[in-house]
């Protein structure tokens, strides 16, 4: 699982922890500014390095990791995580948004169901009953 002395691409790297299903996503997220290497950007060609933090945007969490072991193969997920080691605070504040997101969906009150087709017809005609007025 893993190489100790040899070098590995970032993207690849992050491919191999299982952070993006593929290496052309791993190296988008890279080039778009949503991974960031010891408090930068960076490039995909960028060496990853044991003891570096990674800060990684994904959907609405923000994961802050650190490389342990380095490697070149993606394995499963139980081997994939023994690479990198993500900080307490990181897992505590994505706990929290996560809850927030939670209260805030029921606190809207999300629909029981999707409209069927009366629905949608009730819908329309109270937007054409608005337009015109």
């Amino acid at each position: 699982m893993t190489t100790p002395a040899s070098k590995v691409r970032l993207d690849k790297w992050l491919w191999a922890a299982r952070f993006f299903k593929t290496r052309a996503l791993a190296k988008k997220a890279i080039e778009g500014g949503k991974v960031h290497y010891n408090g930068d950007r960076c490039k995909s060609s960028k060496m990853a390095e044991v003891g570096a933090m990674l800060s990684l945007h994904q959907g609405w969490d923000e994961k802050k990791v650190e490389i342990i072991a380095l490697s070149d193969q993606r394995r499963g997920a139980p081997e994939a995580m023994l690479l990198y080691k993500e900080t307490d605070a990181s897992i505590k504040k994505r706990e929290e948004e996560a809850e927030k997101r939670k209260l805030l969906k029921t606190a809207l009150g999300a629909p029981e169901h999707r409209p069927n087709k009366k629905d949608r017809r009730t819908i329309h005609r109270f937007k054409r009953i608005d337009t015109e007025s």
